[in-house]
């Protein structure tokens, strides 16, 4: 495509505004002078990870919003699982994308390093207000990491943060992906009910009774048939079952109370081949993909780190890889993750009350 900007009509460049962008790779602000071809490429990588987050941030807002209307069209699913696709084979994108960094020797990005100072990853405000959005909490995250804290610090240094700060304060603020998941899972249909309907609990109460009886009965069964061939003795391994009925109830009813949204989930779960739950169960799918798509992210990042910086410190300050790697551990949408553990097989499974509900129409 030609870049000619003699006439009217809008070229390549001018649209991709070129000239600009091919002018942000100096380092350093003001600077004019010459880098070498391995500190432009870290610049590049990490300039285009922003780029992306840009994105991302924008998918997940519009994920999110559709999410969290008080009643969501059947129609709105498609688009809610469209938009966490997208930022999922993003992240896949990145995570290879910490290969190209990897062409990177120890050597190599030694003689740059020091012009870093103190500036760290964790200052990129985009990735923690990802994270905020998507609903991580600071009690989850690694000891001492809150970036409010942090960019709070910033700001009173120097006003060129104040942008990212008053973002991070917004943000947190708001409804995150994982807020408006629960309510929308709380208001699943469990045995033919709604959460409205008069009867509503009695239904859940029995659903969440006999799917435990079922589970207790299919756990008798395998305890059995493993009992005989395990190298594990019998009491370790009935112990570890009873420890299974004991998560799963704990889970359903934490505290002694039923917890709707997770009724829902596991009603989804175990019933996803009905015809009323294909689009739930995609959207249940999508954000589970998109969190491990995170995961995988981080994970390539830590190996990427250690391979070229090994276990010194970061140039924040922080553990460097130890860190990076408590962040691979991080889960958000955790009920997701958590209902895997108690799923019993499909012949297993209670049978479905008002099951026309959930049929074709």
């Amino acid at each position: 495509m030609s870049s000619y900007t003699g006439g009217s009509r809008l070229t390549y460049s001018e649209y991709l505004r070129l000239n600009e962008l091919l002018e942000l790779q100096s380092g350093e602000i003001g600077c004019e002078r010459e880098i070498n071809n391995d500190e432009t490429h870290f610049i590049i990588i990490h300039q285009i990870f922003e780029l992306w987050f840009k994105l991302i941030l924008s998918e997940l807002r519009c994920a999110r919003n559709l999410l969290m209307s008080s009643h969501v069209e059947e129609a709105e699913i498609p688009k809610v699982v469209g938009h966490l696709n997208r930022v999922t084979e993003i992240c896949r994108l990145m995570a290879n994308q910490w290969k190209v960094m990897e062409t990177l020797s120890p050597q190599d990005f030694l003689v740059f390093r020091d012009k870093l100072g103190t500036a760290s990853g964790f200052e990129s405000w985009q990735m923690r207000e990802l994270e905020f959005l998507m609903g991580l909490k600071n009690d989850n995250r690694s000891k001492g990491m809150d970036p409010l804290k942090h960019y709070k610090k910033l700001a009173n240094e120097n006003p060129t943060y104040l942008k990212g700060l008053k973002i991070l304060e917004k943000t947190i603020k708001e409804p995150s992906l994982d807020d408006v998941l629960k309510k929308w899972l709380e208001r699943t249909p469990i045995q033919g009910s709604f959460i409205s309907d008069k009867n509503d609990e009695k239904f859940v109460e029995e659903f969440i009774d006999n799917y435990l009886d079922s589970m207790i009965d299919q756990n008798k069964k395998t305890l059995e048939n493993m009992g005989e061939y395990s190298s594990v003795d019998i009491e370790t391994l009935e112990a570890r079952f009873e420890s299974n009925i004991l998560s799963a109830r704990e889970y359903l009813r934490p505290e002694g109370k039923t917890n709707r949204g997770r009724a829902g989930l596991l009603f989804i779960e175990a019933y996803r081949d009905l015809p009323l739950l294909a689009w739930p169960r995609k959207l249940i799918d999508s954000f589970v993909e998109l969190e491990e798509s995170m995961v995988i992210f981080r994970t390539y990042h830590a190996r990427m780190v250690e391979r070229i910086i090994g276990r010194r410190v970061g140039t924040g300050g922080s553990s460097g890889v130890d860190y990076l790697d408590e962040t691979t551990k991080y889960r958000i949408f955790k009920d997701l993750w958590g209902v895997r553990t108690i799923l019993i097989k499909k012949s297993a499974l209670p049978a479905i009350s008002n099951s026309e509900l959930y049929d074709f129409k």
